[in-house]
């Protein structure tokens, strides 16, 4: 059984930046993936970044690359997103997501527990 608890999102003006947290409480498992998701009202959920949790692999999706940084705190089983220079394209809402594999996959499809999500909204 896994968890994910979000917590951060919030508003922001444009050009602003909010770090958004997700708790993970997994049992057995000590290789897996950590990876945030958005999607925004009328779109599909899109991929954000994912993080292997043994290694630290990281993956971005390109045109997210240099403004949002995914990291990890083993020690507290957190994982986060940071987001600078926020647009207003970048209001959805966000999901963690934990996924068995080990390779840090892109595809909604690979991963198995999702967190409740939470609001960013970017004003311009």
């Amino acid at each position: 059984q896994v968890q994910l608890v979000e917590s951060g999102g919030g508003l922001v003006q444009a050009g602003g930046s909010l770090r958004l947290s997700c708790a993970v409480s997994v049992r057995t498992f000590s290789s897996y993936t950590m990876g945030w998701f958005r999607q925004a009202l009328g779109k599909e959920r899109e991929f954000v970044a994912a993080i292997t949790w043994r290694h630290g692999n990281i993956h971005y999706a390109d045109s997210l690359k240099g403004r949002f940084t995914i990291s990890r705190d083993i020690a507290k089983n957190t994982v986060y997103l940071q987001m600078n220079s926020l647009k207003p394209e970048d209001t959805a809402v966000y999901y963690c997501a934990w996924s068995r594999t080990a390779w840090g996959p892109r595809t909604e499809g690979d991963y198995d527990y999702w967190g409740q999500g939470t609001q960013v909204t970017v004003s311009s």
